[in-house]
């Protein structure tokens, strides 16, 4: 059975603070996890992708960004993405002290949006990305789109979206990434909201993630 742990660390004056998931079976493989704008990494999502991850063989870092670290509640102030992929990429150096294999990089919404825009910037960090309910745009705003840095990631990424996703439908997402130079694919949830979890779905979402992401990573 997959342990579990507190982490708090830092690397290159950046805390890292979250927990560990140490599966009974290693794969060798990792993945950090971490979370959207008005959530922590104790959310419900996070928390079953992490044991349904664990349970496959993964080491999972489910972290806290630096913004969530510094206030509890409310979204992300202006200005915080620096800082907040700073945590990522810090993140990252902690799970490469427990894996010895291929890392992986994902994040549900604001945290997937800056997981794809580090990714971007420095290509091979991670060797894939997961990105769950990524906001293509605010909720009845579809020009606003935040994509501006789809045609640099070279990073492959699986998009996992909910059907009824009110930050972009399946046919939004689809045409956006079709600009992104490596390769993608995209997982949709039926039913699902920007939250993924439904109480139809909760049962089968964090599994059926696991297999794709590792099917498409094999």
């Amino acid at each position: 059975m997959p342990k579990v742990r507190t982490v708090m660390e830092e690397h290159d004056g950046t805390p890292v603070r979250g927990f560990l998931h140490a599966p009974a079976s290693l794969s060798g493989d990792g993945i950090v996890l971490t979370h959207g704008a008005g959530a922590n990494c104790q959310s419900p999502l996070l928390i079953a992708l992490a044991e349904a991850f664990a349970e496959s063989g993964l080491t999972v870092l489910r972290c806290d960004l630096p913004f969530r670290q510094l206030r509890p509640h409310g979204p992300p102030p202006r200005g915080s993405a620096e800082r907040d992929q700073q945590g990522l990429r810090a993140a990252i150096t902690s799970l490469r002290l427990h894996v010895s294999g291929r890392l992986y990089l994902g994040g549900h919404s604001y945290g997937g949006r800056q997981a794809s825009m580090l990714a971007a910037a420095e290509p091979g960090l991670a060797d894939a990305l997961l990105l769950l309910s990524y906001p293509l745009h605010p909720p009845k705003r579809p020009e606003e789109l935040r994509t501006g840095h789809f045609p640099n990631l070279r990073t492959p990424a699986l998009f996992v979206s909910g059907t009824r996703d009110g930050f972009g439908t399946i046919e939004e997402l689809r045409a956006a990434i079709g600009v992104i130079p490596a390769r993608t694919e995209l997982l949709p949830v039926e039913g699902a909201g920007h939250e993924l979890l439904t109480s139809k779905s909760r049962a089968t979402v964090p599994a059926t993630v696991v297999e794709y992401l590792l099917r498409f990573c094999s």
